[in-house]
């Protein structure tokens, strides 16, 4: 059970701006010592309107958006150029607290994904070019294989980013921020993005 937050979070206490209270809550988990905080349940449809579910990592908390990284020819980014619009969830079990996020996706700059790919561990990159995320694969061996023809292509630290991974930004439509409370009596807030910034609202437990 998570923890219960006596003090209630209040509307007229809360910043303007959505992304400021994500970075808030996701200090908070850090501090906390959370494992994997910032990993992300990502819903996704393809154009026959059926969802899909999976945890990525949260790599950007900013503003305009949210940027995680994937193979654009997995199931997720296949659906994303079929429909640019996701869903995300994250839970901090320990902080009893969640955070709800809808929006229109895009990817990233090149040079964004080519920035972010060259921080990644060599053995993460070789296995960018390895995986056909998604793709059937007709046994672990195939797999391994794979990894070991890149890594003899690619010998040293210079390890391109594949044309086919790079990342994804979610620019939200709404989010929405849960505290769990006593008695069930939780706190929730949805901020809406408007013409002129985010209107805020308590919702009902």
């Amino acid at each position: 059970m998570g923890a219960e937050h006596d003090q209630p979070l209040e509307l007229e206490s809360l910043p303007s701006e959505p992304v400021v209270l994500f970075r808030r809550w996701y200090e908070d988990a850090e501090r906390a010592g959370i494992h994997l905080p910032d990993a992300m349940a990502l819903a996704t449809a393809g154009a026959d309107g059926r969802p899909s579910i999976r945890h990525v990592l949260l790599r950007e908390i900013e503003d305009p958006g949210f940027v995680f990284y994937t193979n654009h020819g997995s199931r997720k980014g296949t659906e994303l150029d079929e429909n640019p619009r996701a869903a995300f969830s994250i839970y901090w079990r320990e902080l009893d607290r969640q955070i709800s996020v809808t929006g229109d996706v895009s990817r990233v700059p090149a040079e964004e994904s080519d920035a972010y790919f060259a921080t990644r561990p060599r053995e993460a990159r070789i296995g960018a070019w390895a995986s056909r995320q998604s793709a059937e694969l007709a046994s672990r061996d195939e797999l391994m294989e794979r990894f070991a023809d890149f890594d003899a292509r690619y010998p040293g630290d210079q390890v391109p980013r594949p044309a086919f991974w790079g990342g994804y930004r979610i620019e939200p439509i709404t989010v929405e921020f849960w505290q769990g409370r006593r008695h069930r009596l939780h706190d929730r807030f949805l901020y809406e993005r408007a013409d002129a910034g985010w209107s805020t609202r308590r919702l009902s437990p």
